[in-house]
């Protein structure tokens, strides 16, 4: 009964190949809005969050008040030290970061860079490894090959022979690479040792830091221990695990940049297009096919039944619609990644969920639409 049915829906559809097209077409433009919107969106969560998950450290002290990468705050690096006294802590480690002009040695233009410091005896980012052992001479510095193209062509350069630049008007050497990639807060990163650091930072201050990683013994719990060394340092710094970390830096800009909003209401405005669009193709099959419906009302056929078939054209419409969409939006991400060196990609959660909303698109549709069906009269119509 249902397999009949369905064909029912599906040759009252394929009657009409023009209008099936439309429809088709006008459901994967709206899947293409809601997928570039929330594939934006994720690539701004991610990416703000890609310099914290590069770092090694199972705890992690910040400022009080601290928000955002682009706006680091320091607090005293004595704190960190006092963290190291409690008996579950093997050692720590201090990072200051900041953002700076970096000079293309190519063109010598100027762009904003993201700088991370450390003291190189220790490891401190995953994406580094050993080069960091060559951030020991000072003035030696090692590059994002991931950044922006606006920052030169650095890796092309640096295969040659030594590559120099000036960063915030002092000259450094690159004298290595890594990956990490853009974000909406920076275009690059660079990293430098601590003691480079400060000659590129004159401002910048021996007894502070921007980030204190704590480094818990084996078997450690990070959320056990997080409250006892809270307790410890008072007010004067915030003890933050890494999850926690990248989620602070997620809310400002989902909240006090409205950025997250906006993309958000994009993918809002994408689905009500699919409400309007799969509407107007439904009104239509219906009033072309009224006299048929009434018909069927008037053998004996509940509203019921007429209403399963409309829910079963809506149900067609979705997954007609979804298939394009998603396959174009894979095209577009592939392309606005290299674009923009961010990190733009489907996960199986977007891919799912846009189904359910394309889903829900057409039912809602048909829900609107059903309104001319139901109150079709075959005494009225004949």
């Amino acid at each position: 009964m249902w397999f009949s049915r369905t064909q029912l829906a599906w040759h009252v559809l394929h009657k009409e190949k023009v209008r099936l097209f439309v429809a088709v077409l006008g459901i994967s433009f709206a899947n293409l809005l809601i997928f570039m919107q929330l594939g934006f969106c994720g690539a701004l969560f991610y990416s703000c969050g890609t310099l914290y998950r590069s770092f090694y450290g199972d705890l992690c002290l910040v400022n009080p008040h601290y928000e955002t990468l682009i706006q680091p705050l320091s607090f005293k690096r004595e704190l960190m030290y006092r963290c190291q006294a409690y008996p579950e802590v093997a050692r720590v480690q201090g990072v200051n970061v900041g953002l700076t002009g970096w000079r293309n040695p190519e063109t010598g233009k100027m762009r904003s860079i993201q700088v991370a410091g450390y003291d190189p005896g220790y490891p401190a980012l995953r994406a580094v490894g050993s080069q960091g052992d060559s951030l020991k001479i000072l003035g030696n510095v090692l590059f994002d090959r991931l950044g922006r193209p606006e920052f030169g062509p650095i890796e092309a350069m640096f295969a040659k022979g030594p590559v120099f630049t000036e960063v915030n008007r002092k000259r450094v050497q690159v004298s290595g690479l890594f990956s990490l990639g853009a974000s909406f807060a920076a275009d690059g990163c660079m990293v430098t040792s601590d003691e480079t650091f400060r000659m590129i930072f004159t401002d910048s201050r021996r007894d502070e830091i921007e980030f204190g990683f704590l480094f818990l013994k084996p078997g450690s719990q990070p959320e056990e221990i997080q409250p006892k060394l809270q307790a410890m340092i008072g007010t004067a710094a915030r003890v933050l695990t890494r999850a926690q970390l990248e989620k602070l830096e997620e809310n400002y800009w989902a909240s006090s940049t409205g950025i997250g909003f906006i993309f958000n209401m994009g993918a809002a405005m994408g689905f009500m297009v699919g409400v309007v669009i799969v509407y107007q193709v439904l009104h239509s099959d219906i009033a072309d096919h009224l006299p048929q419906y009434a018909t069927l009302k008037a053998m004996g056929y509940s509203n019921g039944f007429l209403l399963l078939i409309l829910g079963q054209e809506s149900l067609i419409l979705a997954l007609l619609g979804y298939g394009p969409g998603l396959a174009f939006s894979l095209f577009l991400y592939q392309q606005a990644s290299a674009a923009t060196s961010l990190p733009i990609f489907m996960t199986a959660d977007r891919a799912w969920g846009v189904l359910l909303g394309t889903i829900a698109m057409c039912l809602i549709s048909a829900a609107i639409a059903a309104r001319k069906l139901v109150s079709a009269d075959p005494a009225e119509i004949f």
